[in-house]
């Protein structure tokens, strides 16, 4: 079914209509049918989370071997303060990263590659998040965005064989889409590739912002306008090799974080670009960077789970330790709580991350851009969280630097590079504000197919009426169905406490699915600027896709630690239905939300001054 907006375009200015098409035509059209889809809709999809996945046996040794040799040599051959305070990476650590396979972890092995699964490459970005945020993003940015994941999903054969082998022997390599005007929305794109009259290759002119590895990178997967009069925004994606003629650096970006990173900006002047070395297909960039994203979103929450660990060792270590009012700080209840966040954001962040990573490897084409971009959204926003809260709980030495510890004398736990370095994440590959509008679009998607021509008032009647009596027969079984508590089909062989965690899931699904159909019927073609609310019915669906995987994993692993698993998941899932009752509270006050909007406005329109007593 092609994509159907009900967005009012009628006011819209011709580059919001541009960055509109965009974004509908590259959208996935097939119909959503993953568990997080369904929590939108009320009727949750357990047979889809559980029995929760376990990996293989000769899939787990092949991770247990990558990933220990990964952590002996990180722990034994880098030194993460070094490179922070250097802002470089020693070659020799590219060098041992290369001969360990790290460049290539999911490139097959007939290209050289480890040929390992997404979820060892997971367990990998876990190993990394927990040791040095430089070397995860240099590791990341090559191989869940740059040029080795495109190619593995839609590379020709003779671009897999020309390619592959040089990145898992240890060559680097980029992505490069942002421009001084364009995060978000790519339809300002500026970069320009036009076809050589003779047909042989393309002409490439343009300049990228903040291309991590494009420093140190081989080749590069640049995305380019490519319009012709049907598509004049059309986009296509292209294999650049930064030693052609014309490809410069221009400055490297510095930031307060990730002191090392490779991140510069890059200037195409009349670069030539073999045909062969277009990705899928000329007009399909955005789809090969949508869809590269989707999967190369899990290395953020899965990096965070390893920094969520990290910080909860300091944490336990430090309360146990430090004493205060005669008893270690651990036992006073400020301090308890902060750990069991600690404890229960880890756990939560390592299911999500586990389960979307089961789903790639079950099925390459498996359709998982609502749960990735969840768990990207959950485990980011939670990761900062942990970081700001373990430098709470050891106060003063957390916001001191690792060195100066060092220097007298003092572990020198890295809180304070970590909370740095972690601060991006919320921000790279989708901020959250964007990953919830996605998400929002996507959820959306079911009734629009359902009852987009009913209440679109752009169509004509005879088109609306029609449509309407469709719907009306579709929603008058549907919408009573919300709010009648159904038997739920509690996955065979559930554990009888974690039954009543399903069913408050189920619950609160409903009730979100109830919801939702009030707000596009109340609001029409003008929810999509109802961000704060769609906002809150996202985190609502997002929590619950937490609990669902928190739970389902739980269930797993019952017959190995019982006790330590039931009260993880008691305090999981008891602390997420609050949060969701609270944000249905939220939800409602509208009032607030339209003064703050206006408020906002006034202020950037100059209409009023702000308060501060040095004005």
């Amino acid at each position: 079914m092609p994509n159907k907006s009900i967005i009012d375009t009628s006011t819209m200015s011709a580059g919001q209509r541009a960055a509109l098409e965009m974004a509908e035509d590259s959208r996935d059209t097939r119909e959503i049918r993953g568990f997080a889809g369904s929590l939108f809709m009320g009727f949750p999809k357990l047979s889809r989370l559980s029995p929760f996945p376990e990996q293989a046996t000769e899939d787990k040794l092949a991770g247990d071997q990558f990933t220990a040799k990964l952590d002996t040599f990180l722990k034994e051959h880098t030194d993460p303060d070094q490179i922070d305070l250097d802002g470089e990476i020693p070659d020799s650590v590219f060098k041992g990263l290369a001969e360990l396979g790290a460049f290539g972890i999911k490139i097959p092995k007939k290209y050289g590659g480890l040929g390992l699964s997404q979820t060892n490459y997971s367990r990998a970005a876990m190993v990394l998040g927990a040791h040095c945020g430089n070397l995860t993003a240099l590791l990341s940015a090559h191989q869940s965005i740059g040029v080795p994941q495109p190619l593995i999903v839609f590379g020709s054969d003779v671009q897999k064989e020309k390619y592959l082998p040089l990145f898992a022997s240890g060559n680097v390599s980029a992505f490069a889409l942002t421009e001084q005007d364009v995060g978000s929305d790519p339809a300002k794109m500026q970069t320009t590739a036009i076809l050589d009259p003779s047909g042989d290759h393309w002409i490439l002119n343009g300049e990228k912002l903040w291309c991590t590895n494009g420093l140190k990178a081989s080749h590069l997967v640049v995305m380019a306008k490519t319009p012709t009069p049907e598509k004049p925004y059309a986009s296509t994606a292209f294999i650049v090799d930064v030693t052609n003629p014309g490809v410069e650096v221009i400055t490297r970006c510095r930031f307060m974080g990730l002191k090392a990173l490779y991140n510069g900006v890059i200037r195409f002047t009349d670069v030539k670009i073999p045909k062969d070395d277009i990705v899928l297909a000329e007009g399909k960039g955005l789809k090969v960077a949508l869809t590269t994203l989707n999967t190369g979103r899990l290395t953020l929450p899965a990096a965070c789970a390893g920094a969520l660990q990290r910080c909860l060792e300091i944490s336990l270590t430090w309360a146990s330790r430090r004493e205060q009012w005669g008893a270690a700080i651990g036992k006073h209840a400020a301090i308890a709580a902060k750990i069991a966040d600690l404890s229960a954001d880890q756990f939560t962040t390592e299911s999500m991350v586990l389960y979307v990573s089961a789903l790639v490897d079950r099925d390459k084409k498996s359709d998982i851009r609502i749960e990735a971009a969840m768990a990207k959204l959950w485990g980011t926003e939670a990761a900062w969280h942990g970081v700001d809260q373990t430098m709470q709980i050891k106060g003063g030495r957390g916001y001191e630097t690792a060195s100066s510890l060092k220097n007298r004398g003092e572990v020198a736990d890295p809180i304070e590079r970590m909370m740095r370095d972690c601060r991006i994440n919320t921000i790279f590959e989708g901020s959250s504000e964007i990953m919830k509008l996605f998400i929002a679009r996507e959820a959306l998607d079911p009734h629009l197919r359902q009852g987009a021509a009913a209440i679109d008032t752009r169509s004509p009647m005879s088109q609306r009426i029609p449509a309407a009596i469709k719907a009306g027969l579709h929603y008058a079984v549907w919408y009573p169905l919300r709010w009648m508590p159904l038997c739920l089909e509690v996955p065979v062989g559930t554990h009888p406490r974690l039954k009543r965690h399903y069913k408050h899931i189920e619950k609160y699904s409903r009730k979100l699915s109830r919801a939702l159909f009030h707000a596009m019927i109340l609001n029409g073609p003008k929810l999509e600027k109802r961000q704060l609310l769609l906002s809150c019915y996202v985190d609502i669906a997002t929590e619950l896709f937490a609990m669902s995987c928190a739970v389902s994993r739980t269930d797993s692993l019952l017959q190995k630690d019982p006790k330590h698993a039931l009260t993880t998941i008691h305090y999981v899932c008891s602390r997420g239905v609050e949060r969701i009752k609270q944000l249905f509270h939220q939800s409602k006050d509208s009032k607030s939300e339209r003064r703050g909007y206006t408020l906002a406005q006034e202020l950037i329109e100059g209409h009023c001054t702000t308060f501060s007593a040095t004005r």
